[in-house]
């Protein structure tokens, strides 16, 4: 990849002293080819013209009988057709990799918008290898379309580079401190209405966590400031739980907390750890701040996500944002909120005495050792055996679900000298099992409310739209499956759709009322292959008609609505997302590849 990158850069340059980069983030990436040719600058179209313009009035000047010599002695007609024959056949061979390279483009796009400017680069360079194999055979349409990908990749390079420092220009190591309306909206907020009670009791419970957050913050050598930022996404709460389904003292939802190694499974949910989520808030801080350059554009893209910020700078002149507050404006109105919050709280607490916090006294650290158990035992077992207070095992570990320890080695936070204690007693601790699950799925069918369906199962329709994040409790659609809460001990059956039986037979004889259709569907195959077997040239059918019937075959096995496909010799990635009419960047993702993967013959590969 470096190597390519490498390759890349004299073409780079090439653009720029021609001055052929213009309006950079105002020319989105086209899956039409026709949009590719229509990128041409004029200054190379004015440049053309008047070469062709100049070659003809060399060409008038040409002595009259040399002219009559050169049509006498010019090729038959024959010798035309051939190569207009020739040229079409190597236009036929040639344009499918033109447009794996032009799909390979678009994945880069999707990757860029979605913050992966690694995947963005692979994909680049991927297209530009493409390009570099195909010999156009002095062919006009081919020469040309080759250039044009070749300057948009150019300009894709360009553009993802331009976009990690575009924001700000000043010290990236610190975090600024301005003041504005907006700030001081935020402070007043805190400090004199409605939410001036959540603010003292955030700082409150910031003894227990923040400690640990500025060590941690030290060692990684980022800003300290930024270990305030969980008074504003959780008030210091490790059970914090929004509306997004993020959690825990970081707010983080469950796909970013899995991106940086936060585990959740049966036992744990390691959002909640005060720890493990700080470690991996660290490092996603540390990616944005790669990307941005500047601590209040990636505290934004914190909140939002990196794609949402991303989008909004795209969409503007290149020289327009070099103030985080010209962005600020055109962000969503909660992210917009967040980074004045985040200066306020920094206001706040760097001013004791002048906002009140002097009087308050912030709880202590918490203090633990740590044990490794592995044996399955609730929390309140153990605490009854080695005499503390089950909320306080609880508080110093809150990642455990439903406070039983997993079966397999765990570190056990307990109070401190208190290791040797439970050691001694835990083989009198009884194993404990998790609970069953309190919920059981429904896929919706045609016709049903959450109404109906809560009936069914003796919940609420509440209960049904929490579980679910549904808005709007009469908007549900036919498929969708359901997490269902259940009340009491009655537990429904999910609902499960039956198999269809398919007959099996070799032939049919047509009755009345019959179509190729009924047909088709009582024995599971397609009017198609009916037609194809019995050489039928239309779907008219007569009574006594014998048909032949092919037996079912079984399909592949369907795993989370996707199917599997083995890899055949000579495919690609680009060639498998074709056949069965996906998109790239949508085949690379569910197989977990990236834009530079190889993939081999026999390999089974997850299709729609």
């Amino acid at each position: 990849m470096l190597k390519s990158r490498i390759l890349l850069l004299p073409i780079i340059m090439l653009f720029l002293l021609c001055g052929c980069v213009q309006a950079l983030f105002k020319s989105p990436v086209s899956r039409d080819r026709d949009d590719v040719l229509a990128s041409t600058s004029a200054p190379d179209f004015a440049e053309s013209t008047e070469k062709v313009n100049h070659k003809d009035q060399e060409s008038s000047q040409v002595d009259p009988v040399v002219a009559e010599n050169n049509i006498e002695s010019s090729a038959p007609n024959t010798k035309k057709e051939d190569n207009i024959a020739e040229n079409s056949s190597l236009t036929k061979n040639i344009q499918p990799v033109l447009d794996e390279a032009l799909d390979f483009c678009q994945v880069s796009q999707d990757f860029w918008q979605k913050g992966e400017l690694e995947n963005a680069l692979e994909a680049l360079d991927q297209a530009y290898s493409l390009i570099l194999k195909i010999d156009t055979n002095d062919i006009p349409k081919l020469i040309q379309q080759k250039e044009d990908l070749r300057f948009m990749i150019s300009k894709r390079i360009l553009e993802i580079y331009a976009s990690r420092n575009i924001v700000v220009n000043g010290n990236h190591n610190a975090i600024p401190m301005v003041m504005n309306k907006h700030i001081q909206a935020a402070i007043d907020q805190y400090t004199k209405n409605n939410e001036k009670d959540f603010f003292m009791e955030s700082y409150k419970r910031s003894g227990k966590y923040r400690p640990m957050i500025v060590s941690a913050l030290k060692a990684a050598g980022l800003p300290v400031e930024l270990s305030w930022l969980p008074l504003i996404e959780s008030g210091f709460k490790v059970n914090a739980f929004s509306r997004a389904r993020a959690l825990g003292l970081w707010q983080f939802i469950p796909s970013t907390g899995y991106k940086f190694g936060l585990k959740r499974n049966k036992y744990i949910d390691e959002r909640k750890d005060p720890v493990k989520s700080t470690k991996a808030a660290i490092e996603y801080l540390i990616e944005l701040h790669k990307i941005f350059g500047d601590w209040t554009t990636a505290l934004a893209a914190y909140n939002c996500g990196e794609g949402k910020v991303l989008r909004v700078i795209r969409s503007q002149k290149i020289n327009y944002l070099d103030n985080f507050w010209d962005l600020y404006e055109r962000l969503p109105r909660e992210t917009a909120r967040y980074v004045p919050r985040f200066m306020a709280t920094l206001y706040i607490v760097n001013n004791p005495e002048k906002y009140g916090l002097d009087s308050i006294t912030v709880d202590p650290p918490l203090e633990y050792e740590i044990i490794t158990v592995s044996k399955q035992v609730h929390l309140k077992d153990v605490a009854k055996n080695i005499g503390v207070s089950r909320e306080l095992l609880k508080e110093l570990n809150p990642e455990l679900r439903y406070k039983i320890l997993p079966p397999d080695r765990y570190p056990l936070r307990i109070p401190p000298n208190s290791g040797d204690l439970l050691l001694a007693k835990l083989p009198e601790i009884p194993v404990t099992s998790p609970p069953r699950r309190a919920y059981v799925y429904h896929r919706v069918r045609f016709g049903e409310t959450l109404s109906t369906i809560a009936r069914r199962y003796r919940t609420s329709v509440r209960s049904i739209a929490r579980a679910n994040n549904i808005r709007r409790s009469n908007f549900i659609v036919a498929g969708k499956r359901l997490k269902i809460p259940l009340s009491g001990k009655y537990v429904a059956k999910a609902n499960t759709t039956r198999k269809k039986k398919y007959r099996q037979a070799s032939t049919h004889v047509v009755k009345s009322g019959d179509s190729l259709w009924i047909i088709a569907n009582r024995y599971g195959t397609t009017t198609q292959k009916i037609q194809e077997l019995n050489n039928l040239q239309s779907t008219a059918l007569y009574i006594g008609q014998v048909l032949k019937i092919s037996e079912r075959k079984k399909e592949a096995p369907v795993i989370n609505g996707l199917k599997t496909y083995q890899v055949k010799r000579g495919d690609s990635p680009y060639q498998i997302a074709l056949l069965h009419k996906m998109s790239l960047e949508r085949f690379l993702r569910i197989n977990q590849l990236t834009p530079r993967s190889k993939i081999y013959p026999g390999q089974k590969l997850n299709v729609e």
